[in-house]
């Protein structure tokens, strides 16, 4: 979607209460601002309000810092946990990826033809598979080795990979089969903006080759679960979830092919949602205005 000029998105959280949207949509209009599209949850068994509006500042300088500062004494009256993005920004995504490369192939794909608004300053490997298909796209390909690594080592390799994150900018990390383990440390710093996408056999086929072991046990549903990344290993706040329907007829390898297709969608849509500012953490789930 091409963005309107001079246009914002307002995301907020807080406790739920009667004139909350009255308070936001005349802040905005006594400000020249037009909401374009408005969205909000009320999740009557926590007591929590959430909403995002997207708006166009029809008069005035549209200085986001100023609108940034004008907001912040509302928000501190209605104990607001907000943010107020410009929504022609293109956000910054760096990719992380091991040796299986369809989740990465379709994410490049879809920025390249636009159907993702982001930048991609990065590529980070721990394997040179996919070096090439970076250089086709002009991106910057970072090779960092985590063979046999010994908790030192990895503890280096995460700490280039956070000097990345840092000198680059970046808004978004996107574990695109990325194979390893973020420690507690790297996870608390990305908290919130990194992705992880993984089948959703878990925890039921754990390990290796966990679509010969649902072959084994003649699955009916083949899915996938993309999430944002906690401590908790594969247990961070949904984001999106896709599956398809498979039988008995098909072997261990159909299946993977299946369970590929089903992560690059399921993956697509999350960092979609992510970048387009979509999404509000709900405690342990997510609100997502799709």
């Amino acid at each position: 979607m091409t963005p309107v000029e001079n246009s914002y998105i307002l995301k907020l959280a807080c406790p739920d209460r009667p004139g909350i949207v009255h308070a936001v949509s005349g802040f905005l209009a006594a400000r020249g601002g037009n909401i374009l599209d408005s969205a909000q949850y009320n999740d009557r068994f926590t007591g929590g309000f959430f909403m995002r509006t997207h708006f166009q500042q029809l008069t005035g300088n549209g200085d986001l810092a100023a609108l940034r500062d004008d907001f912040d004494a509302l928000a501190g009256e209605f104990e607001m946990a907000w943010e107020l993005v410009d929504a022609g920004a293109k956000p910054r995504v760096m990719l992380m990826v091991s040796k299986f490369g369809h989740c990465l192939n379709d994410l490049l794909f879809r920025y390249k033809t636009g159907q993702l608004r982001i930048e991609i300053p990065a590529i980070v490997s721990n394997h040179r598979d996919f070096y090439q298909l970076a250089a086709s796209y002009d991106i910057p390909f970072h090779y960092m080795p985590l063979t046999n690594a010994t908790p030192q080592a990895k503890a280096v390799q995460e700490a280039k990979v956070w000097e990345l994150v840092r000198e680059n900018d970046v808004d978004l990390v996107v574990l695109a089969r990325y194979m390893q383990v973020l420690s507690p440390d790297l996870c608390q710093k990305l908290s919130g903006r990194a992705i992880n996408i993984h089948h959703s056999f878990l925890p039921s086929f754990k390990g290796a080759k966990p679509y010969a072991q649902a072959f084994e046990r003649g699955v009916k549903l083949i899915g996938a679960t993309a999430h944002y990344v906690t401590t908790d290993l594969d247990e961070g706040p949904i984001i999106e979830q896709e599956v398809e329907r498979v039988d008995h007829t098909m072997d261990p390898d159909q299946l993977t092919a299946i369970g590929r297709d089903v992560e690059c969608v399921a993956l697509a849509r999350a960092v979609r949602w992510h970048v387009e500012h979509r999404i509000l953490l709900n405690g342990h789930k997510t609100v997502v205005f799709r």
